[in-house]
């Protein structure tokens, strides 16, 4: 476990054990239509002449304290759609509508508002419907400034378009797709060095970054959808890895085959400097960095070898930039080299 993200108040033993146990309990809530073990990052469900349903839920986290510090609501929203339409978008499937859930302290109008003006957003940039939510006052049980917010995502795939692990082969080439800053992940430990260890104020304009801290934390996260969707359908993916909570080590072998892990050149591709200042402040070493951030990529794709140039051009035509980063190898596991 990062001893750097316990001294910020997160125990990922405990959550991995939650896991295991709501797993179990999940386990004979099912139906005959449930596919298992295709797609990773979204729930697949069978709804006949080859098409499945494909769902993801998914929060903002410890992101909408700065927000609230900041008095910025309206990015979030973007966050929230991101970090769902992006895991559905892993098995192939097109994101088709969206519900978001916001619980809050106390009813202001204005700031419901804003934080569901930054969920439409997210969804346009998507390509998917908004078609409903819920918004829940929690007087007694959240202080009136306070606020939480969720989500899930339903796409559609044909059985012809599934993305998945049953389609790489050793010798696939890794694709990243930048990502925009730190997105959605790890900011109980980045609020924890930066804002309480380092002494920096939300309002304080750093060297390294060049814009005003607040700007940086709160940089919307990229939504990949459109554009991995675009590639897939030209035959330029076998599988897609969202990285995300767990950072490289958790996220890509969610898109191998069993027996099958990466081999990643760490240098090739540039890392922003916040999450530079993040470990240095937080004493964090290379390890526990890359097993929480995204560390500059946000998507990474498996794709043919013989493609893998095509694949780089044809994302950062559509203004993603995209970096050959390594190969599928044989035996598990994510493998870091200079």
């Amino acid at each position: 476990m990062s001893d750097a993200y316990r001294r910020a108040g997160v125990d990922l033993e405990a959550a991995a054990k939650a896991v295991t146990l709501i797993r179990d309990l999940a386990k004979d809530a099912t139906r005959t239509e449930v596919v298992e073990g295709v797609g990773g990052f979204a729930g697949l469900f069978r709804i006949g002449e080859g098409r499945y349903l494909a769902a993801a839920t998914d929060g903002v986290g410890t992101k909408i304290e700065i927000a609230r510090q900041a008095g910025r609501l309206n990015t979030v929203g973007i966050d929230l759609v991101a970090m769902c339409a992006d895991d559905v978008v892993c098995t192939g499937a097109e994101p088709l509508f969206f519900l978001d859930y916001l619980a809050v302290g106390k009813v202001v109008p204005e700031d419901v508002a804003a934080i569901v003006e930054g969920v439409a957003e997210g969804c346009r940039r998507s390509g998917c419907a908004l078609l409903g939510g819920e918004t829940a006052e929690h007087p007694g049980v959240m202080a009136d400034d306070r606020f939480d917010l969720a989500g899930f995502c339903v796409g559609v795939v044909d059985d012809r378009d599934l993305l998945g692990s049953n389609r790489v082969s050793e010798g696939d080439t890794l694709v990243g797709l930048a990502s925009s800053g730190l997105h959605s992940n790890g900011y109980s430990l980045v609020r924890k060095a930066l804002l309480d260890d380092g002494g920096y104020a939300l309002e304080d304009v750093l060297p390294r970054l060049g814009r005003p801290l607040a700007d940086e934390l709160l940089e919307p996260t990229a939504i990949y959808a459109p554009l991995v969707l675009a590639l897939a359908r030209e035959g330029l993916v076998h599988a897609a890895a969202h990285i995300t909570g767990g950072g490289f080590d958790e996220n890509v072998p969610r898109a191998l085959p069993e027996g099958m892990g990466a081999e990643i050149v760490g240098s090739s591709w540039p890392v922003p400097p916040v999450f530079d200042l993040v470990a240095e402040v937080a004493g964090a070493s290379p390890e526990e960095m890359r097993a929480t951030f995204n560390l500059g990529l946000g998507m990474v794709l498996v794709v043919p070898t013989d493609r893998a140039r095509e694949t780089v051009a044809r994302a950062e035509a559509a203004g993603s930039p995209a970096f050959a980063i390594g190969r599928v190898v044989s035996g598990a596991g994510v493998r870091f080299i200079a």
